[in-house]
């Protein structure tokens, strides 16, 4: 009876400080991505950035945090995280490849909020559509036509021309 305890207690034993340390280290990164958000929004606060772009900068740092530092505290830990790191590659592939139109609106929309070529409130045309701009997002720039609100998707206003009236 003895001795199965002992088979029991002794990986446990053995691993118990690895699994603290792994969590000293995930708790300290946490601590880290929060710091990481935190200067992040007050540095680009004090720029003329827009918001969304701000929290955006502020949410992804944070996350890029976190899961480095949920990696390293797994690799702590004891468990192989080169199967890990090589799967989180090709599902980021995968998941670029399947949303690659939605990840091409939200970065035409990340530069027209940085670069302002228009703004809301403009009179603007792209393709056939005219009208005036209501709201700027990530996804789509809807404007105000003869009737109708238009939602364009932004990666559209980098591939075609618009004049600004």
């Amino acid at each position: 009876m003895e001795d199965s305890l002992n088979i029991l207690v002794q990986p446990a034993t053995a691993f118990l400080p690895k699994f603290f340390l792994a969590l000293l280290i995930f708790i300290l990164f946490w601590i880290a991505a929060r710091v990481v958000k935190g200067i992040i929004t007050s540095i680009c606060s004090k720029t003329e950035l827009e918001e969304d772009i701000i929290q955006l900068a502020a949410r992804s740092a944070k996350g890029l945090c976190l899961v480095l530092g949920a990696i390293t505290a797994l690799g702590t830990a004891g468990i192989n995280v080169s199967a890990l790191v090589a799967g989180l590659g090709l599902t980021g592939f995968a998941l670029s490849f399947a949303l690659k139109d939605a990840l091409s609106n939200m970065l035409a929309g990340v530069l027209i909020l940085l670069y302002r070529p228009f703004k809301v409130g403009d009179d603007i045309s792209v393709g056939e559509g005219r009208g005036e701009v209501l709201t700027i997002d990530f996804r789509y720039t809807t404007i105000q036509t003869e009737g109708k609100v238009v939602l364009i998707p932004n990666s559209t206003l980098f591939k075609k021309e618009i004049s600004i009236y």
